[in-house]
Order: C-alpha cells, then structure tokens, then sequence
C-alpha cells in the first residue's frame, strides 16, 4: 500500500517531478491511471467474460464455472471484514501459516453445516424465502456477476456480495426486501455499539500501544477472535459462494467446494490480501493486534446476534463498515486519532458512498439479470 503525503512541486518547470508527486498525479488519474496500471488483470478479466459467454448455455458447467468465481470474487471482496483485520496485524508472520489456519477454519466450519443439515453448506441460508430452489439454467450475466465483483474489488470498493450476487437468483423479491432491511438494521446497530464500546476502551488502549510491544498473550486472543469472527462470517456468507449450486451437495462436492475455497484463501495470503486491503489498513491503529483484536471481537458478536436471530441472508459488508465507522468517529471523539473528526467523518462517507455504489450496480445487475426481480419491483 501506498500512502499519499503533501508534496512540494518544484517552481523550475525543468525540474523532474519527485517519486511521490509523480505517484499522486497517477492516482488523480482516477479511471484512466487504473486502466493503465491493470492491463494485464483487466486482460484475464476479458478472457473470464469470453468463458463465460461459451460457458454459460451449459448448466452443470456453469453451475461449477460460476461458483469458482463466486468463491474467489466474494471472499476477496469481503476478506476486508474478516481476514482484513488479522492480515494487516500480521504481516510478520508467513503467508502459508496464517492461510492454513483460515483454510482450516474454512474446511470444518462447512463441512459440519454439511454434516449437520443434510448436505446444506450455507447453515440453511438458502433455504430461507427466494432461495431455496437451485437455479436449473444461467443467463450470461449470473456467470458474469462474480466477474463483476473481482473488477470492483480491483477498484478497491467495498461490494455487498449478498446483494451483487443472491439478488440475481432471488425467486421473490420479498426475499430480497427482507436483506435489504436486515442489512441496514446491521449498518445501524454496529455504527452505534462501535461508538460505545470505543468511547470506553479509546484511551486506555491509546495509553497502551504507546508503551510498547504488547504481552504476548495479545497474539492468542487476537488469532482466538479471528477465528471466531472468520467462522461466523462463513455461517452467514457461505451462501453467497453456493448460490450457484444445488442445496445438498454430495461428498464429492463438498470435497470440490471446500477445495475450491481453500486454495483461493491460499492465493489470496499469497498476495498479501487484495488491493481493496487498503480499506482496512488506512483505519486507525488497526496494525496493532489490540485494535485489531477488539474489532473482530465487536464485529463477531454482531454476527453472531444476527446469525441465531433469523435464517435470512445479510450484508455483512454494511455491517463491517458500520462497525469502521462508529469506532474511528469515537477515537476521533477521544482525540486518540490524528485523522480529527473531520477526517473521520470524511473516511465515515467515503466509505458509505463506496458501499451505496456497490448496491446501485447490484441492484441494476440484477434488474437487468433476473426477470422475476424486475417484474417484482417494477411492475409489468
């Protein structure tokens, strides 16, 4: 990552821009700079929508096509929430241990969902109303939709792949009505409960990290609440990555799906998370394990809460940016930031915008994708 400091320009029109000017006039290229900095990415990004064109009349293989890229696409995009927090404070650890302990998680969190509800991975998420009919065929934009999402999370946006991806296969639009107000009711709930519980603990864990290296035992409860949090994630989540296929999956399937997931997790720590990483590493003191530990702490409750309140599919990125933005406002509060409540006020709209953009172009994906969602919400 990359940070962006004021920098002199020489008056001397002569005189080369230094590395850190050129560096920001890039990124105030905005679209242009991006395009001319992902080509090669932006190449495979082409060679997935001719796949997907080729692919998508044939269901069984769209089926598994579509959720390869639905595993890769959602977790990148939503490893800011879970994984974010434990890469950012653990960047002197290697890769391979901490992707073996998340992959591991990954593995037995839905192999006991399987278990446990007759071949359902998704702790009976899709079985909830709209979703609990397998699709039987795919148009090119449901193949294409996790294409969709790998590119916004390039562009480092926060997407709701409950929105992007379940609202192109809902049977109902109720169903969807009933994440949207489930979604928003998380968004509020983790903005106020961060407030809170950083009004009390801003100071002392100021006064803290200033000492120094923390005990050790930090590290422990640090990788116990990840895990937690990462298992909860799955639990509301996972349906987002199995929409694709059907509701019981043999063992053979199960054995493709959670291979699929977990070597996926592996590229993924191998690049040291996603550009949209930058999300998570910009927020206050959040490389600290302490930070770091209490908001996954807060956030898997909330999930927890969520989880056992009712079957229906959730958001759980308007959680998590609810949750940034009440905890950054409080530490502003404190004065324990340097951002000043202006900054975290500004970083509070950037990042609701970044959400509230993601949701426009899943809700017209899916206006343009699923008939049976236009009709409902449009008429005719």
């Amino acid at each position: 990552m990359h940070t962006q400091a004021g920098v002199s320009v020489a008056s001397d029109a002569g005189k080369a821009e230094s590395p850190s000017a050129g560096e920001a006039k890039r990124d105030r290229g905005g679209f242009q700079a991006f395009f001319e900095r992902e080509r090669v990415f932006l190449g495979i990004v082409a060679l997935l929508l001719i796949a997907a064109g080729f692919i998508h009349p044939y269901a069984y293989a769209a089926r598994w096509f579509g959720f390869a890229l639905a595993a890769y696409s959602a977790v990148a995009n939503d490893s800011i929430q879970t994984i974010g927090t434990f890469l950012a404070s653990n960047r002197d650890k290697p890769w391979w241990l901490l992707w073996l302990f998340v992959g591991g998680l990954f593995v037995a969190t839905v192999s006991y969902s399987w278990a446990t509800y007759d071949g359902d991975v998704t702790y009976q998420r899709l079985a909830s109303k709209g979703f609990a009919t397998a699709p039987a065929s795919f148009s090119f934009l449901q193949v294409a939709a996790p294409i969709i999402l790998i590119l916004l999370t390039r562009m480092k946006m926060p997407v709701s792949t409950t929105f992007l991806l379940l609202s192109c296969f809902a049977t109902e639009v109720s169903g969807i009505g009933g994440v949207i107000v489930k979604s928003l009711m998380g968004y509020v709930i983790a903005f106020v409960a961060a407030i809170v519980v950083w009004l009390a603990v801003a100071k002392v864990l100021d006064r803290t990290t200033k000492k120094g290296a923390h005990h050790p035992a930090w590290r422990g409860f640090q990788w116990l609440t990840s895990g937690t949090l990462w298992s909860v994630w799955i639990m509301q989540d996972a349906a987002n990555i199995a929409v694709y296929l059907e509701r019981s999956l043999g063992f053979w399937e199960l054995v493709v799906f959670a291979g699929t997931v977990f070597g996926g997790l592996g590229l993924l720590f191998w690049m040291g998370g996603e550009k949209i990483q930058e999300v998570v590493d910009e927020k206050s003191a959040i490389q600290d394990v302490r930070g770091a530990t209490i908001v996954d702490l807060v956030y898997a409750v909330i999930l927890y809460i969520f989880k056992i309140q009712s079957k229906v599919p959730m958001s759980t990125t308007w959680v998590f940016v609810g949750l940034l933005a009440g905890r950054e406002l409080a530490m502003a509060m404190r004065g324990t930031t340097d951002h000043g409540l202006k900054g975290a006020a500004k970083m509070l709209f950037n990042d609701l915008g970044r959400v509230a953009l993601g949701f426009l172009i899943s809700l017209l994906l899916a206006l343009a994708v699923n008939e049976t969602f236009r009709r409902g919400l449009l008429g005719g």
